[in-house]
């Protein structure tokens, strides 16, 4: 089992920054991922790292603007949000894979453990 508690989010203007934090406890994770879902949407991709944080992944929209960062030894991963855009507003939800892979995981599937979400608005 794998406990997810995810932090950081709220009510930013257009062009302002927020830090999401996301720790872990339980079982040893691999790949950790933020996806999010936007009302009537369906969840996607946001970005990932892989268990050493040597590779990283992000959806071509978030690309120059988040960075996904993990600390091992506090089991904690984070995504740091720059220049964020209304259409960035959604609920990001962190996850986390317990199967060993050495790559950055895109795919929500592949994702055992889940957070409880925290919502990010970004006003125009």
């Amino acid at each position: 089992q794998v406990q997810l508690v995810e932090s950081g989010g709220g009510l930013v203007q257009a062009g302002g920054s927020l830090r999401l934090s996301c720790a872990a406890s339980g079982r040893r994770t691999y790949s950790m991922g933020w996806f999010r879902q936007a009302p009537g949407k369906e969840r996607e991709f946001v970005a990932a790292i892989s268990w050493t944080g040597g590779k990283t992944d992000y959806v071509d929209s978030v690309k120059g603007r988040f960075t996904i960062s993990r600390d091992n030894a506090k089991n904690t991963v984070a995504l740091q949000m720059s220049s964020l855009k209304p259409e960035d507003t959604a609920v990001y939800y962190c996850g986390a894979d317990v199967h060993l892979t050495l790559e950055a995981v895109s795919s929500a599937g592949r994702y055992d453990y889940w957070g409880q979400g925290t919502q990010v608005t970004v006003s125009s």
